[in-house]
């Protein structure tokens, strides 16, 4: 009678398959980021080698985001890394800056367009969830708040000054939204009200709800704005009639329309200037 090999694992000496050790992967790579899926008989793992590769602590100093704003400013940093940093983790093989690159795409390519995205949109990103969407949605809100806030300090006296201020929040709004901005004798901000929300493509907005703020805070004078959501800022035959109407109305009523700008987004040519001024292009 042949002798039992004292060696053999139990179940190999009756020939039935041995079980599995399910600590194989602790044992293998304990700290391995690896994705376990589990057949009916193989365990298949993705190579944990590949997916270190995409951490951001594995990456060069000079290539880590936080290290990297630290050493230059934030300014050295591109789009995707300044992501990153506030989304902190990615996925497996992905890292927050490649998340952040994701994002980027999946929202037309432009802080615009994200910054326009309602937060459900975002979450459709894999590995955004709606806490890092909330942290996103509260970024958007606080540029926007900083620019609002400028503009008590600043002296808005050509439409360039106006479109720093407001442009940057009024270009990524996704409807047209009429808005005045009134000021006092030294042209510095007093008030800003939104004085009509329209859609898409088209904001109705009549002269006596844009110059009733004006005469409520008996103001110097004030500024009419107006987005296009589709980012051209050129003057639509309606924007001409209303700016003409408009200042008719303050000739008789000896208030000083100072200008309707028509604010767009910024061209790729870095040529064309990404709002309309009237009183610029000699019509006001």
């Amino acid at each position: 009678m042949a002798r039992e090999d004292s060696t053999a694992t139990p179940g190999e000496a009756d020939g039935r398959k041995p079980p599995r050790d399910h600590n194989l992967r602790d044992k293998a790579a304990p700290d391995a980021e690896e994705e376990i899926v589990e057949g009916d008989d193989v365990d298949y793992q993705i190579d944990a080698d590949k997916a270190r590769a995409r951490r951001i602590r594995d990456l060069g100093d000079d290539e880590k985001p936080r290290e990297k704003l630290l050493a230059h400013g934030p300014s050295a940093l591109s789009n995707a890394e300044l992501l990153g940093l506030l989304l902190r983790v990615g996925l497996p093989g992905q890292n927050a800056v490649d998340l952040g690159r994701e994002l980027l795409g999946a929202n037309g390519g432009s802080l615009t367009d994200l910054s326009r995205a309602a937060l459900s949109s975002l979450q459709e990103t894999p590995g955004v969830g709606p806490a890092k969407s909330a942290e996103l949605g509260a970024v958007f809100e606080l540029a926007a708040r900083l620019a609002r806030e400028r503009i008590h300090r600043a002296q808005l006296d050509c439409p360039e000054a106006v479109y720093d201020f407001v442009g940057p929040g009024m270009s990524s709004l996704d409807r047209e939204v009429v808005r005045v901005i009134l000021v006092n004798a030294r042209q510095r901000h007093i008030r800003t009200e939104d004085v009509a929300i329209g859609s898409i493509n088209e904001c109705v907005a009549h002269p006596a709800f844009i110059l009733k703020p004006v005469i409520a805070y008996s103001a110097y004078g004030f500024f009419l704005l107006h987005n296009h959501p589709s980012g051209d800022p050129s003057p639509s035959s309606n924007d001409r009639s209303l700016t003409r109407r408009l200042s008719e109305a303050c000739a008789l009523m000896d208030i000083k329309f100072i200008d309707h700008i028509i604010i767009g987004s910024r061209a790729d040519d870095a040529v064309s200037e990404p709002y309309f001024s009237f009183q610029e292009m000699g019509l006001l």
